[in-house]
C-alpha cells in the first residue's frame, strides 16, 4: 500500500497561508472594537475562560481549514494495491500498396485505393489488443506508422492515404523489409506482415522471395492479399469538358504465383479480393488463422482511493465548528 499526492504542485499554495493569517491579524487589528463596554461594573461578574480565548481557536480552525482544503486539491491517494494486466494481442504489418493502378475502379462505384482504405481503416480500429503498424509503398516502401494500440491514430493516417504521394511502381520485396524491420523487435510470438497489392513486383532493389526467406528466419507469417480482379478494368483517363471523370479499360498486371509463393514459404496464406465484401472477409480469415500471445508490455491497474472528498468533509466540520464558536463562545465573552 503506499500514500501519494497526484497533483503535488499544488501544495506551493501551503508557502501562502502565513501570509493568509497575518492579512487575518491585520484586518481583525483594524477593525476591532476600542471600548466595547461603557461601564466596568457590566464586566466584573463575568467568569475568566481558561486557556486560549475563543478568537485563538477560531485562528486555529481557520488556518486547519486552509491547510485541509490546499491538500485536498493536491488529491492525496491511497493505493491499496497494483495489479499487472497482460493483454493478448498480435503484432502486425499492414503493408498497403499505393501506386496508380490502384486508382483502377473495378470495385464499382469506388476505385481499388477507396475501399481498401476503408476496409484496413475498419481492420484497425475494430482491433482490441493487437499492435498495428502501417507501411506504404509504390517504388519505394516507407513506414507510416510503427507498432503501437493507438488504433485511430493510425486509422487516420490511412484515410490520408493518395496514390501518387511516391513515385510510382510496386517495390513488393522493399515493403516487405520495411514491414519486417518493424516487426524484428517486436516482443510477441505472433509476428504478422499483411500485404494488400494489384500489381507485380517491378521496382526496389530486394527480391521478394529474398526477402521472404530473411522474414521467415525472425518468425514473421505473411499474408498476401490480391487486391482486384485480372484483365482489363476501367481506369481514369481524364475528365470530359463537363467536369465528369473519363474511364477506358486497361489491364495492368499482377502476378498471384508470386504472391502465393511469398505467403507459403513464410508460412501464411494468400487470398484475392475482388470487391470489398472479399477484402473484409480475407482479413478476418488472416485474423481467425494466426495466434495469440501475451505482450511483455502489460498495463498496471491500480486500485485507489481519493482521499480529497474526506479532508473537505474535515474542512466543512471545522469550518461549521467555527461558525458556532463564533455564535456563541465569542459573543458572550470579551476577546
Amino acid at each position: 500500500m503506499e500514500l501519494r499526492l497526484a497533483d503535488k504542485l499544488w501544495l506551493l499554495l501551503l508557502a501562502v497561508i502565513p501570509f493568509v493569517v497575518w492579512a487575518m491579524f491585520r484586518l481583525e487589528k483594524r477593525f476591532s472594537a476600542a471600548f466595547l463596554f461603557p461601564r466596568m461594573n457590566i464586566v466584573n461578574g463575568l467568569p475568566v475562560k481558561p486557556g486560549p480565548g475563543p478568537l485563538a481557536v477560531s485562528r486555529v480552525l481557520k488556518i486547519m481549514i486552509l491547510v485541509l482544503v490546499v491538500i485536498a486539491i493536491a488529491r492525496p491517494q491511497w493505493v491499496k494495491s497494483k495489479v499487472k494486466i497482460f493483454s493478448e494481442g498480435i503484432d502486425i504489418a499492414v503493408a498497403l500498396d499505393i501506386s496508380t493502378s490502384m486508382n483502377a475502379a473495378d470495385f464499382q462505384p469506388l476505385d481499388r485505393i477507396s475501399v481498401a482504405k476503408d476496409v484496413v481503416g475498419e481492420f484497425i480500429t475494430s482491433r482490441k489488443n493487437d499492435r498495428i503498424g502501417l507501411v506504404v509503398f509504390a517504388k519505394e516502401a516507407y513506414t507510416q506508422s510503427p507498432l503501437t494500440i493507438d488504433y485511430k491514430a493510425v486509422g487516420d493516417v490511412v484515410q490520408t492515404l493518395k496514390t501518387g504521394s511516391i513515385e510510382d511502381g510496386t517495390a513488393i520485396g522493399n515493403a516487405i523489409a520495411v514491414a519486417a524491420n518493424r516487426l524484428r523487435s517486436a516482443v510477441g510470438k505472433s509476428k504478422v506482415i499483411i500485404l494488400l497489392t494489384d500489381g507485380d513486383n517491378n521496382a526496389g532493389n530486394i527480391s521478394p522471395l529474398e526477402a521472404a526467406e530473411l522474414v521467415k528466419q525472425h518468425g514473421i507469417r505473411i499474408f498476401t492479399i490480391l487486391v482486384g480482379r485480372e484483365g482489363p478494368v476501367p481506369y481514369p483517363v481524364g475528365k470530359d469538358m463537363f467536369g465528369r471523370v473519363v474511364y477506358q479499360n486497361v489491364e495492368f498486371s499482377a502476378n498471384p504465383t508470386l504472391l502465393r509463393e511469398i505467403a507459403e514459404k513464410t508460412g501464411g496464406k494468400f487470398y484475392t479480393a475482388e470487391d470489398g465484401a472479399k477484402l473484409r472477409e480475407d482479413l478476418q480469415k488472416v485474423l481467425d488463422d494466426m495466434e495469440k500471445t501475451m505482450f511483455a508490455e502489460a498495463s498496471t491497474r491500480e486500485d485507489l482511493e481519493e482521499l480529497a472528498p474526506y479532508l473537505l468533509l474535515a474542512a466543512l466540520a471545522l469550518l461549521l465548528a467555527d461558525f458556532i464558536l463564533v455564535l456563541t463562545s465569542a459573543r458572550r465573552y470579551p476577546w
